[in-house]
């Protein structure tokens, strides 16, 4: 089959397209045909060692994929042969999702929404399944509540204000000018210029914020959240101190596989109420030029790799 590897950690252009040993079916594995595969930051942070997954090299970078069952082992009996399916396969451990096959844990996927592509399906899992478990299982936000999303057109932050609005909380975006729009346009009740005004100047006190910047950022965010507030972020680790002095409680997390959640935003998709963006896609050839537009971090969306 066709894969991207890397047979050492740098730049884009260690990545290689070549051929690779198709992977055989394990005990409670599924092969799964892919058809599109994910970018995400993590993937080009592994590739140059921010992140270390540790295996030996040659390794498969990428976690998302859609695509459609190929064979299941026989001690499984969730998915069958032919089933299209979804998921983050194998996080934070290897996922291979830069091939034309893998084999994934059943518990790592979920049936496709029926009427997203198989591009749109890959755009969704790893920032669908981090965005639920900030605004759900740490956030727990409710309706009514003031909700602030930083990099609101980013790929985590794109997902977060439309389930966040789908919860009905209020919901304020930070943005630049020429992601305005689209930030709107998923629902946010207001979008703020970051590069032009300082959020804490036109926010007021929310109840949650939820940060995918980090750095000066999330410093600057403690002071915006009411006492009893919460604040999550999934760039970088919060200062305790600081959120204990302003009353709040502050997150940092890493986001897990969870099948029930990969069926739950399935639903969603089904029901028109999350939409998701494959801003940018690239043939599986192309991989480098995607983790080159990908580092550069000035995009709304998803990119994503059309493998099939």
């Amino acid at each position: 089959m066709k894969a991207v590897r890397i047979h050492a950690f740098g730049g884009p252009e260690v990545l290689q397209y070549e051929d690779v040993p198709r992977p055989e079916l394990e005990p409670g594995r599924v092969l799964v045909q892919v058809h599109a595969a994910g970018i995400n930051p993590v993937d080009w942070k592994c590739r140059t060692r921010g992140m270390i997954v540790e295996r030996p090299l040659p390794i498969i970078l990428g976690w998302d994929i859609s695509g459609v069952v190929e064979a299941v082992a026989p001690d499984v009996s969730k998915f069958k042969a032919s089933d299209e399916v979804y998921g983050m396969v194998g996080f934070p451990d290897l996922g291979n999702a830069y091939a034309e096959y893998l084999v994934a844990k059943p518990e790592h996927l979920a049936l496709k929404p029926k009427n997203a592509s198989h591009i749109e399906a890959a755009s969704l899992p790893l920032v669908a399944l981090t965005a639920w478990q900030a605004i759900f299982d740490r956030g727990d936000v409710q309706a009514g509540q003031r909700v602030l999303v930083h990099a609101a057109a980013g790929g985590v932050g794109y997902i977060d204000v439309q389930l966040a609005k789908w919860k009905g909380a209020y919901v304020i975006g930070t943005a630049s000018a020429k992601n305005a729009e689209f930030v709107s346009s998923l629902g946010a009740d207001e979008v703020i210029n970051y590069t032009t005004t300082l959020f804490e100047d036109a926010v007021g006190e929310v109840d949650l914020v939820l940060d995918n910047v980090g750095g000066e950022t999330l410093e600057r965010s403690f002071a915006i959240v009411k006492r009893g507030g919460k604040l999550v972020t999934i760039a970088g680790r919060p200062d305790e101190a600081k959120a204990k002095a302003h009353g709040i409680e502050a997150f940092s997390f890493l986001v897990e596989p969870n099948a029930s959640q990969l069926e739950q935003i399935a639903a969603l998709v089904e029901a028109g109420t999350l939409k998701p963006v494959a801003s940018t896609i690239f043939p599986l050839e192309q991989t480098r030029q995607a983790h080159e537009l990908s580092e550069t971090r000035h995009l709304h969306g998803k990119i994503v790799l059309q493998v099939r």
